[in-house]
């Protein structure tokens, strides 16, 4: 299906699993698109307690949704999309986990001050991401901390190269900046093909976002239970980033650092990132809807 934004920008929309199940919401990070997702989306959509229904967008400009006009890229456009596929596939009233990975992630924390994001959003997972000091603690060009190490990682995150076809030298570039060291092939190539399907102009408008990026403000805003998961060996957001926010967020579900992986964990651990997301919907969703038939059951014995 099509969400349309608050600029008028289409967004594609995709859901799987039984309809009447409970809601989760994938959000994918920079240069990726909804197939990212797809190991994750295999194992809540036909998983063993039922299946979940998720539902996963592509972020204007990536995968099937278009790049939007001058000005359209920034974080209050993010929030901005969030809400509106929200609005698309949710029922009135209904809630659902929110999960985001790097950017997705910085997506859930844009959206936060919104009053129908929070009234909407059950619980989140924040996974390989920050919010803030991205230049200064990636860990992709290997240089000590500083201005020059800072100035270089800007000027590759607003690059316009193209990255033309994957090649064996391109999968191995991606895989050091991207992935653990001990991540499959097949999980390399499969993220190489997603990343290098992004068109270098709208990578450039984002990685330009992502430069200047300071959510600090929005970490106290989202007050839903909120999971972190890290890769011990993530470059692009180390795990400096999860533990700080870790630190702030009104209400952290807890922490987890999977030992060797890079910044591409849903990929590289799809098992940990659903099982995480599962936590959060039994938790959160499931757990109070239960109480809430006991007590409706509850009263009509008493009546």
């Amino acid at each position: 299906m099509t969400a349309v934004s608050a600029d008028g920008t289409p967004l594609h929309v995709e859901t799987h699993g039984p309809d009447d199940a409970p809601a989760v919401v994938l959000v994918h990070g920079w240069t990726c698109s909804t197939a990212f997702w797809a190991p994750v989306v295999r194992a809540l959509a036909d998983g063993p307690d039922g299946g979940h229904r998720v539902i996963a967008y592509d972020l204007r400009g990536h995968g099937r949704s278009p790049a939007p006009g001058p000005g359209g890229y920034s974080t209050r456009a993010l929030a901005d999309d969030l809400a509106a596929v929200l609005g698309a596939t949710l029922a009135e009233g209904e809630r659902a986990v929110l999960a985001g990975h790097s950017m997705g992630g910085m997506t859930v924390v844009a959206a936060a001050d919104r009053p129908f994001v929070r009234e909407r959003t059950a619980a989140a997972l924040l996974c390989s991401t920050g919010v803030s000091r991205l230049l200064a603690e990636a860990l992709v060009l290997p240089l000590a901390a500083g201005r020059v190490r800072s100035r270089l990682t800007r000027s590759v995150l607003g690059s316009r190269a193209p990255l033309g076809p994957v090649t064996p030298l391109g999968k191995r570039v991606l895989k050091y900046a991207t992935l653990g060291p001990y991540a499959p092939p097949a999980a390399v190539a499969a993220c190489a093909r997603i990343v290098h399907a992004c068109d270098r102009g709208v990578r450039a408008a984002w990685g330009g976002v992502l430069a200047e990026l300071d959510l600090d403000t929005n970490i106290r805003e989202l007050s839903a239970p909120t999971a972190i998961v890290v890769g011990t060996a993530d470059r692009l957001t180390p795990a400096v980033h999860a533990r700080r926010l870790a630190a702030r967020l009104p209400d952290c579900a807890g922490l987890t650092e999977l030992p060797g992986l890079g910044h591409m964990t849903p990929v590289e651990d799809p098992a940990a990132v659903a099982g995480a997301v599962r936590e959060l919907v039994t938790a959160h969703l499931l757990a109070p809807q239960v109480t809430q038939e006991s007590h409706t059951t509850s009263e009509e014995r008493t009546a």
